[in-house]
């Protein structure tokens, strides 16, 4: 068996768009991947084009064989972008493989260790604090805390035990402190740490206190502005904090003074990124992206984690291929935590895949099948085609 072409699809997403990768081999066997280049990685389709014919020819059954191919090929610029087109690479020869051996993904790692996953609902509200993004969604843009109130009961109604939420501001523009829309000062002033504080009461008061409340601060603020914030929301018993920081001395410094757990490390990439952060204990919970580093590192990633007791849980804000990249994923690990994905999204996401995922009283249903167990309908993919974004 040989990899015979690589190909990449595109398709409008609302607010952004969903990529996809296809490798088919000699013999007819289709992999499928999603990854992202929507945010902040532009140029990963290009990337994967110019990897291409490195492993066109190669036995796709060899992915760790390929993948160390391509970072040596690479290991000048590691990271970034290049770990991002390897990932892609990666992950649709493990659904080749699957395919071809004809058992599920998460068999290659060493089989599923549960069937169902605990979910939370990712970036609550924030789509909706927005006319052009909630317009997607057929939704009234949130403008109160009473739109919060809400949002929370609806998630208790519809079985979800945990949500998580960015930062949010009312007034004359609402405005979401979130990935993309960092403000630049970095720091916690009152009106925003009272702001965040008033809007985690909102959730808990719609959801009757049944819910776990998690709240990403992203890249927003330095150490000082995380500990003042995290301290401040400690009555709450915020089920963790999410921060971003390239600098593993300063999140074990923030972890150290404050109560509530810390979840950090989705930016990161592969191994080497992460020793140092578990050599330091600088987070309770990491964060691991499978289409940014791959399902076969990711879960050498969550071996290390586990040998230094810390628990781990996935990135998943993109498609329902993703979705199910990361539960496989999820499946596998013994020291999984919780799962992140998105339920706000376009009406057509179910469109894009053969088999979207199952949700059952807020959790995720393993899938069972051939490698990830859904495959990309090409069809609804050109149905929608790429915005300009």
């Amino acid at each position: 068996m040989k990899i015979s072409s690589i190909e990449s699809l595109h398709c409008d997403a609302g607010w952004r768009n969903f990529s996809f990768l296809k490798i088919t081999t000699d013999d007819g066997i289709v992999g499928y991947s999603e990854y992202n280049q929507s945010y902040g990685a532009k140029g990963v389709s290009t990337v994967i084009d110019g990897l291409a014919p490195i492993i066109i020819g190669m036995n796709p059954l060899d992915n760790d064989v390929i993948f160390a191919t391509l970072y040596a090929t690479t290991r000048q610029a590691p990271g970034g972008i290049n770990a991002q087109a390897i990932a892609a690479i990666e992950n649709a020869l493990m659904d080749v493989k699957g395919k071809a051996l004809g058992v599920p993904v998460y068999q290659l790692l060493g089989g599923a260790m549960r069937d169902r996953l605990r979910l939370y609902w990712s970036h609550c509200g924030t789509y909706r604090m927005h006319e052009s993004t909630a317009g997607f969604l057929g939704k009234e843009p949130m403008t109160s805390l009473d739109d919060v109130r809400a949002l929370g009961e609806e998630v208790k109604t519809r079985g979800f035990t945990g949500l998580k939420c960015n930062m949010y501001r009312f007034g004359e523009r609402n405005y979401t402190h979130g990935w993309r829309r960092s403000f630049p000062e970095r720091n916690a002033e009152k009106p925003l740490i009272r702001a965040v504080y008033n809007q985690i009461e909102a959730f808990n008061e719609g959801t009757g206190g049944d819910v776990d409340i998690l709240l990403d601060t992203n890249f927003n603020f330095n150490p000082e502005g995380y500990i003042k914030m995290i301290r401040k929301l400690d009555p709450l018993e915020l089920f963790w904090c999410e921060l971003d920081i390239y600098n593993p001395e300063a999140l074990a410094y923030i972890r150290k003074r404050t109560n509530t757990p810390i979840a950090s490390c989705e930016s990161l990439y592969g191994i080497r990124d992460f020793r140092l952060y578990f050599q330091m204990m600088a987070m309770d919970v990491a964060i691991i992206d499978v289409p940014w580093n791959g399902i076969w590192q990711s879960y050498k990633i969550a071996a290390i984690a586990d040998a230094h007791e810390v628990n781990v849980a996935p990135h998943n804000f993109y498609g329902h291929l993703s979705t199910m990249m990361s539960a496989h994923f999820c499946a596998a690990v013994p020291n999984f935590r919780i799962m992140e994905i998105d339920i706000d999204d376009v009406p057509w996401k179910d469109d894009l895949v053969t088999h979207p995922p199952e949700i059952v009283d807020g959790h995720l249903m393993v899938p069972d099948g051939p490698g990830w167990g859904c495959d990309v309908d090409e069809d609804a993919v050109r149905a929608h085609p790429p915005r300009d974004i």
